[in-house]
């Protein structure tokens, strides 16, 4: 598993549950590892028994620490690039979601060793779509992981929207999308230019 993926996931839970609760998880499961670097690889089972730790302490279904995990990656401070990266994808949350096809080409751009499954965004009506994620030989966990991205997402453009991760079957799994209303709240700022430190 590339390391980038392992970080994140280190990142939520020291960010949001604090250092004592990340060293806890970790030695629960067992993990030689408790910091993980960016560019390195690490065995899928590593990821796989810290996601099952998280769930264990948190009390919760693995699903929801994923969609807990996909928020995170785009409304934390510490992740501010990827937002960026998701926000040129359009000024409209409709726009945002036709663009998300082209996501796992623009994070190559970015990390070419990095691969993200392949998404396809279905119209089923002009406020109803469906997102599906394609897991060939994957665990089918990254579309819960997009359940949240996209809820912080609809959030950032101010857009009112009901999400719905439908299941998965062999080589997928389908996010249901309605989209209730595009300006529904204000939404976070964006500018194009990259803040000046």
């Amino acid at each position: 598993m590339h390391g980038l993926i392992n970080q994140a996931i280190e990142r939520f839970g020291r960010a949001t549950y604090g250092d004592r609760f990340w060293e806890r998880v970790c030695r629960g499961q067992g993990l030689p590892v408790r910091r993980f670097e960016a560019m390195q690889s690490y065995d899928p089972g590593v990821t796989e028994a810290m996601l099952d730790g998280l769930a264990q302490a948190l009390g919760k279904a693995r699903g929801e620490v994923l969609e807990d995990i996909g928020t995170f990656l785009v409304s934390s401070p510490s992740t501010e690039a990827l937002r960026r990266l998701l926000r040129f994808g359009g000024t409209e949350f409709v726009d945002f979601l036709y663009s998300l096809d082209d996501l796992p080409a623009r994070v190559r751009l970015a990390v070419p060793e990095l691969e993200l499954p392949q998404m396809e965004l279905r119209e089923h009506g002009p406020r109803s779509f469906s997102f599906v994620v394609r897991t060939e030989g994957a665990k089918p966990w990254f579309g819960h992981v997009m359940v949240g991205l996209l809820r912080a997402m609809a959030d950032d453009y101010g857009a009112l929207v009901v999400l719905e991760h439908m299941g998965a079957s062999p080589g997928r799994e389908i996010i249901a999308i309605m989209l209730l209303e595009t300006a529904f709240a204000e939404g976070r700022a964006f500018d194009l230019g990259a803040p000046v430190p």
